[in-house]
């Protein structure tokens, strides 16, 4: 296969999410939300910014988390504006997202 055919071969997201693999550490999450700090939050930058969209408002006003298929990219933790509430470290080893070739 030549460079060009590589290049202009067309890779939908859910062929690429069929070789995305997640390990998860069912006694550790990665990230943990304090849904208390969350509430007094007016940006709320993590319910947009998140690229798998893992943040969730409750009715309550605070946010959910589901990081069994996070990307583990940090952005939540960069865009969060309220200190302390995202507490992000990376998975033990053996866990966490794999990336497949498609």
């Amino acid at each position: 296969m030549t460079s060009a055919a590589i290049v202009s071969r067309e890779i939908n997201f859910e062929t690429l999410m069929g070789h995305t693999e997640f390990r998860v550490d069912p006694d550790r999450a990665h990230i943990t939300v304090d849904s208390d700090i969350c509430r007094d939050c007016s940006v709320r930058g993590c319910l947009i910014a998140c690229p798998a969209q893992l943040f969730v408002l409750t009715s309550e006003g605070g946010i959910l988390f589901n990081y069994e298929q996070c990307f583990e990219c940090g952005t939540c933790y960069m865009v969060c504006n309220e200190e302390g509430a995202i507490t992000w470290t990376y998975p033990e080893g053996g866990h966490g997202v794999v990336f497949h070739r498609a």
